[in-house]
């Protein structure tokens, strides 16, 4: 392993790093937030909850579309073969969601995950949204965008 000094100096780290300040800086201004904690923790529970609600090979193929560090915490904890899509109704993705955020009353999980959705949207080649938007249960295709 390189000493850390040379980690601190690798372009491809800094670049990774970069790209994801980028996208919880669009999710901050999105949502009219200051606070880069809540917005990451948003971020990531949305992301594990809509990787949850997806058939597996869909999931798979939405964190793939992801740049390399926010792929790599999409799929944190994530297990191909025992993915279980267990974040189907409305009412139990937005608990997630709320889940991630220690269920801070001043967060709306709804507004939340509708940013989240649209900053995919946005962000993500067209083929590979329009894919996960199809694949979303019916339940949750109210939060991606229009």
């Amino acid at each position: 392993m390189p000493p850390a000094s040379e980690l601190d100096e690798s372009p491809e780290l800094e670049a990774s790093l970069a790209i994801a300040r980028d996208w919880i800086a669009d999710l901050m201004e999105r949502l009219d937030w200051r606070e880069r904690n809540t917005a990451y923790r948003v971020f990531i529970a949305t992301l594990h909850a809509l990787r949850d609600s997806l058939p597996r090979d869909v999931a798979t193929h939405l964190g793939v579309a992801l740049p390399a560090l926010l792929r790599g915490l999409y799929f944190e904890g994530w297990s191909y073969s025992s993915h279980s899509g267990a974040a189907n109704t409305r009412d139990a993705f937005l608990a997630r969601v709320h889940e991630g955020v220690r269920r801070d009353p001043a967060v709306d999980p709804e507004q939340a995950a509708r940013g989240v959705f649209a900053l995919l949207t946005d962000r993500l080649p067209a083929p590979d949204v329009e894919n996960a938007r199809a694949a979303t249960p019916a339940a949750l295709r109210l939060l991606w965008p229009d």
